[in-house]
């Protein structure tokens, strides 16, 4: 039992180092989760690990998008300079 967990936990460790950091955002928090629930639902931790960092890294990409469009929002709209007069 928490050899399953403590191996989906490791997979899911090299996996996000080897993608890099960037990419990995969400991966870990999901992943931990998804071994857990993986786990209590009939002992597929490992297949529960790599749902959570699908998962995590979706809702990850999903929040940085939001993120963004909300700060182009609210950044002032910048208006050109008038021209000077002759």
């Amino acid at each position: 039992m928490k050899a399953n967990i403590a191996a989906a936990i490791l997979c899911t460790f090299a996996l996000a180092a080897a993608s890099g950091a960037a990419q990995a955002k969400g991966c870990l928090k999901g992943a931990a989760v998804g071994a857990v629930a993986g786990h209590y639902a009939g002992h597929h931790a490992v297949v529960g690990a790599v749902g959570g960092c699908v998962v995590g890294r979706h809702l990850a990409n999903k929040k940085a998008a939001d993120e963004a469009a909300a700060a182009h929002q609210a950044a002032p709209a910048q208006q050109p300079a008038p021209a000077p007069a002759k």
